[in-house]
């Protein structure tokens, strides 16, 4: 897998107030535009790891993601935004923050209206089962159609663990019940046979050169916290261990599915 490329934020467009995170529509230098999302918002520098783990995840998968980029922000972007909040934001957030390629014209997927093919639909409940991804429902699936394609956005809400910072190997081994609330579960008939496919797509090198690409400024989380050796070393355990694992939220989703149905 290559580095994500950095580009230099150089105009915020508009605040994109659907995102609970108050992500951002910028401008960079490249010429391109972006869903920004910011370090300062909710949970960190931890949600800004697991959109750019997920992401990659996803797309080593061969799922359709977004090109992911480090986007660097200083201290005069957004300085005419007149909401208070927003400026708040902002300014927690200089330095290093991830966007995500904008797709200008796509529509959110809905999953009673765009069909969905159930391989499809059983990769891509796989594939929020291993992230622990609890934010792909139907209240909010975070999937788009682009050119009549189903693309993955938003992977901010993986790997909850990371969030009190506790056992890890215990929530590698979780079933992830959650998945019975994703927005594709009645349509994954076919997870037996994607979970196969899928896992083996992925490594222990692919892992440690991923966790290796986490930025240093994202893990300088503060006074007695681990060293970012030792953070990047419990993601890539944390990996490791789910992907050996895999059968038990392999078997969970079948089970989530087959209760959808009744």
């Amino acid at each position: 897998m290559e580095q994500l490329r950095r580009q230099q934020v150089t105009r915020y467009v508009l605040p994109l107030r659907e995102g609970g995170s108050l992500p951002a529509l910028a401008d960079a230098d490249d010429g391109f535009k972006y869903v920004l999302k910011f370090k300062g918002a909710g949970h960190g520098y931890k949600a800004l790891i697991a959109e750019f783990l997920g992401g990659e995840i996803a797309r080593q998968l061969g799922f359709r993601v977004p090109e992911l980029v480090f986007l660097d922000v200083d201290e005069d972007f957004g300085r005419t935004e007149g909401d208070e909040e927003i400026q708040d934001l902002l300014k927690a957030s200089r330095g290093l923050n991830i966007g995500m390629h904008f797709l200008s014209g796509a529509l959110t997927l809905d999953p009673y209206v765009n069909p969905v093919d159930e391989k499809l639909a059983s990769g891509i409940v796989w594939l929020d089962a291993f992230l622990t991804n609890v934010d792909r429902t139907v209240r909010n699936t975070n999937m788009l159609v682009w050119h009549g394609e189903v693309w993955l956005i938003d992977q901010g809400a993986s790997f909850f663990f990371h969030h009190s910072w506790g056992d890890w190997r215990k929530a590698a081994a979780s079933p992830f019940p959650y998945i019975k609330d994703h927005a594709l579960i009645r349509k994954a008939s076919l997870l037996p046979e994607v979970a196969d496919k899928l896992s083996s797509r992925l490594s222990p090198a692919f892992f440690r050169r991923l966790v290796d690409m986490i930025p240093d400024e994202w893990l300088g989380w503060g006074e007695g916290a681990p060293t970012p050796a030792e953070i990047r070393d419990v993601y890539y355990n944390y990996l490791c261990e789910r992907l050996n694992q895999s059968q038990v939220f392999t078997n969970e989703a079948i089970n989530a599915h087959r209760q959808a149905l009744i």
